[in-house]
């Protein structure tokens, strides 16, 4: 009886975690590392999927979901078990990933080719997806499956994203028993559509997120405590929407296509029907992403035993809660390029919700200029994305080679989370009536997790660890696991700036080589007019970079100054 742990640990993508027991394999959810996680981890499997009998899935996010195909490319022939909701957002979301890692193998396979190197594929085809699908089995949330050999589950809901579930495991071997709980991500309070977290009350090991875990979100003006009611995020989006529509400008609202999209079209459907524009009765909304557009049909069609009280209220009265008259959805090519020629304000939501990629690119490039614009994040933004670099104040930015001035103005809507917050977390721990024998800390960063551990251990007493990556635990004897030491947790601020240095440094030496490069191509090499402007735009984009740097820290600038600047 043992848990191994492949992936998320310490990591906040990735999720991959391997229950063996009674000769059973039981993974719990099997996802994509992303960003810097990805490096890390690498893309090969750590583990044979051959030798898997049984993948639950928690969730449907591509950092719990997206290597379902990669295994079932790589010998899975178990059943895999979820919600009805997972299954059907898993539908659409396997074959998108699928889709992006064709692409960007294709990308990098042209790259070879020139470089004479060897020609790659793709970690998992479209054909891969839809494969995988074959071995999906959806449950209802509080049933109990006989998984075999002893073993049993049931899902009960995580409250995070439409179907989304925390999982119980019961397990046996001999005459030892020991009851598991999986916490999946543990949803926000009060969020648009979906129930809040059910609180689970009895387990002997508990595994369990910690994206948020060093940190309480900004609420709203006007919430009280972990409640943010529709009317208070209404309030605060409605204030948003009229000041950038009274400057003639456009609300563009980068969104993560499955969840996001579909919380803030209720919003906005709350606005309409409380008319809280009066100026602007019919507020245009158009939704561009073919994944959204799909998403929110499955949204819109798993309802029953999903939605909350106040979203089922809606539903009662005959209408549907995130669809509305003045909402247009966009999947036409053709049509999304049109948009950006309406002179008249609109909101306009597209993924992706991190700007890295999709069509949301198109339009920051025609919005990001005009200071009348609005540019609204919604969600979180990692670390050396496009969105990040706009959230943190870039002056200008490089979409599709072309150099883009930052003009418009940048805001957030505030607790409009998918994690609960470090307040949340505690919430949920502490509402296990018997005390835990211990409590495994996952799907952090490197510094969050074990923080957030030794937190669990200072203030609630309880035996907790965050296990590292491919870590093995034995849970027969349950007191010979480990407890987490002290871990401080670095200023977050402090650390991104060390890296960022630390990357700065390893370019330095690449600098010159690259400009020598440049120099070479536009003297020697026959470009066309295409390729001069995207050369071009490079050129003066880094010499721009250069010489804002040699302003605020070149060897002239007093040291007062450069504290300043920092500020």
């Amino acid at each position: 009886m043992d848990i191994t742990f492949f992936g998320a640990a310490r990591h906040v993508t990735g999720s991959c975690t391997l229950v063996t027991c009674n000769g059973l394999s039981i993974m719990i959810d099997c996802g994509l590392a992303q960003g810097k996680d990805q490096k890390d981890m690498g893309d090969a499997l750590a583990f044979d999927p051959a030798l898997v009998d049984i993948l639950l899935l928690t969730h449907s996010h591509i950092d719990h979901s997206g290597r379902v195909p990669q295994m079932v490319k790589d010998g899975f022939k178990g059943k895999i078990y979820c919600t009805e909701a997972t299954e059907k957002l898993c539908q659409i979301m396997l074959a998108d990933s699928a889709h992006i890692q064709e692409m960007e193998n294709e990308w990098v396979n042209r790259k070879n080719k020139r470089a004479g190197k060897k020609l790659t594929e793709p970690l998992y085809t479209v054909e891969d997806a839809y494969k995988s699908l074959e071995f999906f089995n959806h449950i209802d949330y509080k049933e109990v499956v006989d998984l075999g050999k002893g073993i049993k589950c049931r899902f009960v809901d995580a409250g995070h994203l439409l179907g989304s579930a925390s999982i119980e495991l019961w397990l046996k071997e001999g005459d030892v028993r020991r009851k598991l709980v999986f916490s999946g991500d543990i949803g926000n309070f009060d969020q648009p559509i979906i129930k809040d977290p059910d609180y689970l009350d009895d387990a002997d090991i508990v595994i369990m997120e910690s994206t948020y875990g060093d940190r309480v979100h900004r609420k709203p003006e006007g919430a009280v405590g972990q409640n943010v009611p529709t009317a208070i995020r209404a309030q605060e989006f409605a204030k948003i929407i009229k000041e950038t529509f009274d400057r003639g400008g456009n609300v563009i609202i980068p969104s993560f296509a499955v969840g996001r999209t579909q919380e803030i079209l209720y919003l906005c459907r709350y606005i309409i029907d409380h008319k809280m524009l009066t100026k602007y009765p019919n507020l245009p909304v158009y939704v561009d992403s073919p994944l959204s557009v799909k998403a929110t049909e499955i949204f819109a069609s798993c309802i029953q035993g999903y939605y909350d009280k106040e979203a089922m209220d809606i539903i009662n009265r005959g209408e549907n809660p995130i669809m509305f008259p003045s909402l247009t959805t966009i999947t036409d090519v053709d049509e999304s390029k049109a948009l950006n020629g309406i002179t008249t304000p609109k909101v306009l939501i597209s993924s992706s919700g991190m700007c890295d990629a999709g069509r949301i690119k198109h339009h920051l490039k025609h919005n990001l200029w005009r200071p009348e614009c609005t540019v609204l994040f919604s969600g979180y933004q990692a670390n050396g994305t496009l969105g990040r670099s706009i959230k943190d104040g870039a002056r200008h930015v490089t979409i599709f080679g072309e150099q883009i001035d930052v003009r418009c103005e940048i805001r957030e809507l505030e607790g409009i989370s998918g994690h609960a917050d470090q307040t949340g977390l505690f919430d949920w721990i502490k509402a296990f009536k018997k005390e835990p024998k211990q409590i495994f800390i996952n799907h952090g960063e490197e510094e969050v997790a074990p923080f957030f551990a030794n937190l669990v251990v200072k203030t609630l007493g309880i035996r907790a660890y965050a296990p590292k990556k491919f870590e093995t635990f034995s849970l027969i004897d349950a007191t010979s696991l480990p407890k987490q030491s002290e871990a401080k947790l670095p200023n977050s601020a402090n650390r991104q700036l060390t890296e960022a240095l630390s990357a700065l440094v390893e370019g330095r030496d690449g600098l010159e080589s690259v400009v020598a490069r440049m120099i070479e191509s536009s003297r020697n090499i026959k470009l066309d007019e295409n390729d001069a402007t995207r050369l071009t735009n490079a050129v003066e984009r880094l010499a721009s970079d250069l010489e804002y740097l040699s302003m605020k820290w070149g060897p002239d600038v007093d040291i007062d100054d450069k504290d300043k600047s920092a500020k």
